[in-house]
């Protein structure tokens, strides 16, 4: 599992003017398997996604995030192996 951070590098106007892309993308993401959750920061600072596959192609997918093609916000990636989960979610095993 990949924990995807985004940290906003421009004002939220601009964010907000690309927002409904990023999300059409979002929906993308977990039609295709890819994404499995994702959120704002609480501040409204960046945002989280919750990734399964591999870190290239999670890397690789994340650069098609229209934030990204527009330059409006910087990701850092973590690769996680859960190993202890909540009953309901299994899933993050994999």
């Amino acid at each position: 599992m990949i924990i995807v951070l985004l940290d906003y590098v421009v004002p939220t106007e601009a964010i907000d003017e690309h927002r409904p892309a990023h999300l059409a993308w979002l929906h993308e993401g977990i039609a295709a398997g890819m994404l499995m959750a994702a959120g704002r920061q609480v501040l409204l600072t960046g945002g989280m996604l919750l990734c399964r596959g591999q870190l290239d192609v999670v890397k690789a997918w994340a650069a098609t995030d229209p934030f990204a093609l527009h330059g409006l916000a910087e990701y850092s990636f973590t690769e996680v192996a859960p190993s202890v989960v909540a009953p309901g979610l299994e899933a993050l095993k994999e």
